[in-house]
């Protein structure tokens, strides 16, 4: 079973909302998943990513392949983190 990390589109009609989740390559898009890792609101300005840091990281380490939108948040996601200084 090949796992990817993709999009599954929620929200009402012109108002999407996004869950991250981490399903089988072959389901369809809002199909059924195998876990949620994270969210992402387009709505806002600037756009709200939310992730479960110690589960996505899970995933990608078990050999899920984000989608090219997934990964693009991912990074988005990284870059708004404060960074955290010792």
């Amino acid at each position: 079973m090949a796992v990817v990390l993709r999009l599954a589109r929620a929200g009402a009609k012109k108002m999407p909302y996004y869950h991250v989740v981490a399903t089988d390559s072959r389901s369809p898009r809002d199909g059924k998943f195998l876990e949620q890792v994270g969210s992402y609101d387009p709505n806002h300005s600037p756009a709200k990513v939310q992730f479960n840091e110690e589960r996505l990281n899970y995933w990608l380490k078990s050999g899920a392949l984000p989608s090219e939108t997934v990964a693009d948040l991912i990074k988005t996601a990284k870059k708004q983190a404060p960074a955290t200084t010792a």
